[in-house]
């Protein structure tokens, strides 16, 4: 690497040359090609078997069969491609809004630009929060400590000063720092690291719950095809017939799409999340969001615009407002992502002041110090400035009792007006904190959302309990709860019983003020105590603890990136009604995943148990092959179109209740087993018909009342009340229509008279009524009594 790096940074020149030769600052994910893909699917269990299935075909001399099934193969992996390309995009989509921004110096000048395009010899600034974006050395280091957990397991920051090296994915938890890049992307120690490791998808319970009702469908279909094929073995069939029958019905029976499905759904859903401004990093976060009933929230970000301006300024010892906000500049550095360092530069930019001051050295703010210090030249004379907290700033002065009682007052009394307030001290020809002068306060003013009382009540309707978490002292935290309607007493820090083990005792609370970043963590901790299901929202390095042990943790739009690559939502806009928006949809999500499984449940148990009863009866199978795979692939149109499905919010936390889902799951079943019978011995013993109309009618029996119990299936009211989305009930009546003409016309099968036709959709439109009637007799008798052993 060449090292002709001018005090100005690199050069546009030299960076181009860069990128060519290193490439783009990213850990490459590898990419699985269309090849793969189709080889990878090839090998899938519902491939083998329709594959098997054509070639059995082929083999007992049925060449139509072997050439269709093949057909359907392919339209069977082009469904898969899709929905697995939709779910890659809408992920892709997520990624790429949570690009990480860096300070970097270039063509002589500091400038923001995406992480990916750093190359080395870059200068880089580091602030606290900050993720290190690159390898490099240390050139300036001020007070700096670093977090390599990520890369050591180590949790304590490490001291880091000039010349030393620090590592991508680490981040700054104190002080400031420029780096010079010397390693990116896979060459960083991360990315070798990286390599070495495969990456552990974490799945939700939802989606355990998911799967585990795949395999409990997969048991049953098997033995089902067990108990048949001995039935046909004894009744000396052929072994080519018997297998393609039997691999038929495992295609039809056993939802093997449901994962792909599962996927999609929940990535449609983060994708439309982020059309929300709410970026979800972890998938399966959207199962936790649906269950939680208490939101623990920041005040600054979240019910405020974070929008922080300087509303008032006091002088003391003979200072004029101009000359408070002067100094206090010196302590805010310009083109910041600190709020109220923003507050301070406005406000200096509009009382029309110019920064002819150089800035020697520059200590900024953390939660430990609670104050920014700089060291400054002002017209040739070095002088130390701090802007903090009143309490921290008052400490460092030396006020005689007259000015101390004034100084005490004002704060006092911009506290209960509401404002937040900001010390600032200066010494004169020194560099130590201690014996400073004071200067004067700043009223810091962040009005809160117009929105979020009634947000709050809207939560507060949907279960959801909101408490206010706020460094504010108590006066103003109960002057800010008594305008967004918090209900509940608020408590100071000391004030909370922290050995509580009463689930009641968060419901007569509202807020918590004068809030330290560890008292986070441990309210987060005696609510999950309590039973609670917690979100957490965070801006600082120190939320990290809470943030990690919410069930879901919330950076808010203004957190540093070490909090953003922690949590598993990150908001793009502040507001409470972001976190509104996240936690409706992901009840949505949560409904339809819900929905699904009832529906999959009902429709696997009610065509494996009643094929089974009627192979055992007639010694063979009412479909044939090309029926029953038929079934299973028209049946993927209206699942897919589920990931679309509109659904109503839940007024309460979702939860997964697994006996009554599978009872109602079971008692549709159940009702669709005896429609089926029913119509089957009707046409055998009272019609008369015959075998290939009876197939052909009980084809088309089963592909409308299968879709007919989606109306039912997804909503808990009459189906005719709400109405599954346009895109379900295009999907479902295209499948519909298509049966239905395949039926008339003797695609595949036996043509029947279109009477028969009309007289299957209205034998199928009557049962779906008494489904109906069974999903309200579960409603009224059965629900009831699983909640009372709740």
């Amino acid at each position: 690497m060449s090292t002709d790096i001018t005090a100005g940074g690199l050069t546009s020149e030299e960076i181009k040359k860069r990128l060519e030769q290193y490439g783009p600052n990213e850990i490459p994910e590898k990419k699985v090609s269309f090849f793969m893909k189709i080889v990878k699917w090839l090998v899938s269990p519902i491939a083998l078997m329709l594959l098997a299935a054509a070639l059995l075909s082929l083999v007992s001399g049925k060449t139509f069969d072997f050439y269709f099934i093949l057909f359907l193969m392919i339209l069977n992996f082009t469904i898969g491609f899709w929905q697995e390309n939709k779910a890659d995009n809408a992920i892709k989509k997520l990624r790429e809004s949570l690009a990480i921004q860096v300070k970097v110096l270039r063509d002589g000048a500091w400038s923001w630009i995406d992480s990916r395009m750093l190359v080395p010899g870059d200068s880089v600034q580091l602030m606290v929060g900050d993720i290190i974006p690159a390898d490099g050395d240390l050139t300036e280091a001020k007070n700096l400590t670093v977090n390599e957990a990520v890369l050591t397991g180590e949790s304590l920051p490490k001291d880091k000063s000039i010349k030393d090296k620090v590592y991508s994915g680490s981040f700054v938890a104190t002080g400031s720092a420029t780096m010079t890049v010397t390693a990116t992307g896979i060459k960083t120690n991360f990315g070798k690291t990286i390599t070495l490791v495969e990456r552990v998808t974490r799945r939700s319970i939802l989606e355990k719950d998911i799967l585990t009702i795949s395999k409990f469908l997969t048991v049953i279909a098997l033995v089902g095809v067990a108990i048949v094929t001995i039935v046909f073995l004894l009744q000396h069939a052929t072994w080519s017939d018997i297998i393609v029958l039997d691999l038929s019905l495992v295609i039809a029976g056993i939802p093997i799409s449901l994962p792909t499905v599962m996927t999609l759904i929940i990535s449609l859903g983060a994708l439309e999340l982020a059309k929300k401004h709410a970026i979800v990093r972890r998938l399966s976060a959207l199962e936790d969001l649906a269950n939680v009933n208490m939101l623990l929230t920041d005040k600054t970000g979240t019910l405020t615009n974070n929008q922080i301006t300087v509303a008032s300024i006091i002088g003391y010892n003979g200072r004029e407002k101009d000359n408070v906000v002067y100094y206090a500049s010196a302590a805010a550095p310009e083109d910041t992502r600190s709020s109220i360092d923003n507050a301070v530069n406005k406000k200096a930019e509009v009382m029309g002041m110019k920064r002819d001051f150089s800035i020697l050295e520059l200590t900024p703010a953390d939660s430990e110090r609670k104050r920014s210090t700089a060291i400054a030249s002002f017209h040739g004379v070095k002088t130390v400035v701090s802007v903090g907290a009143p309490q921290v700033i008052g400490a460092l002065c030396a006020m005689d009792d007259k000015l101390k009682s004034h100084y005490e007052a004002d704060v006092n009394r911009a506290a209960d007006d509401g404002y937040r307030v900001l010390g600032v001290a200066i010494r004169e020809n020194g560099t130590e904190e201690k014996d400073m002068t004071m200067i004067g306060i700043l009223m810091l003013a962040d009005p809160l959302t117009d929105d979020a009382a009634d947000v709050i009540g809207f939560l507060r309707e949907n279960g959801i309990g909101v408490k206010m978490l706020t460094g504010d002292n108590l006066a103003i935290s109960r002057r800010t709860a008594a305008e967004l309607s918090l209900q509940g007493q608020v408590l100071t820090r000391d004030e909370v019983n922290w050995k509580s083990t009463d689930p009641a005792y968060f419901d007569g609370i509202g807020a918590f003020s004068q809030i330290l970043p560890e008292d986070k963590f441990n309210l987060a901790k005696l609510a999950e105590k309590n039973g609670y299901v917690i979100a957490m929202t965070g801006d600082g390095v120190n939320d990290l603890g809470a943030i990690k042990e919410a069930n879901v943790g919330i950076a808010v739009k203004n957190a540093v990136d070490a909090l953003k690559s922690a949590a598993d939502i990150v908001l793009l806009s502040p507001g409470i009604s972001v976190i509104r928006d996240a936690l409706v949809e992901a009840r949505k999500i949560f409904s339809r995943l819900y929905s699904y499984s009832i529906y999959r449940i009902s429709e696997s148990f009610r065509l494996i148990i009643t094929i089974v009863i009627l192979g055992i009866i007639y010694k063979t199978y009412p479909l044939t092959p090309i029926q029953l795979i038929l079934i299973a692939i028209m049946n993927d149109f209206p699942i897919i179109s589920l990931a679309f499905n509109r659904v109503k919010n839940f007024s309460r936390p979702a939860k997964i209740k697994v006996a009554e889902r599978f009872t109602l799951g079971a008692l549709y079943g159940i009702t669709g087993i005896f429609n089926s019978l029913i119509l089957f011995f009707v046409m055998d013993y009272v019609l008369h018909l015959d075998w290939a109309v009876i197939q052909t009618v009980f084809f088309l029996k089963l592909m409308i009342s299968g879709h007919m119990l989606i109306y039912v299936a997804h909503t808990k009211e009459r189906w005719y009340k709400f109405l599954p989305s346009s895109q379900v009930i295009w999907a479902t009546s295209l499948t519909q229509i298509a049966a239905s003409l395949m039926a008339w016309i003797g695609i595949f099968m036996n043509g029947i008279p279109l009477l028969y036709v009309a007289g299957v959709w209205i034998w199928c439109f009557a049962w779906m009524q008494v489904t109906e009637l069974v999903k309200i007799a579960d409603q009224k008798l059965i629900i009831p009594h699983f909640e009372g052993r709740s």
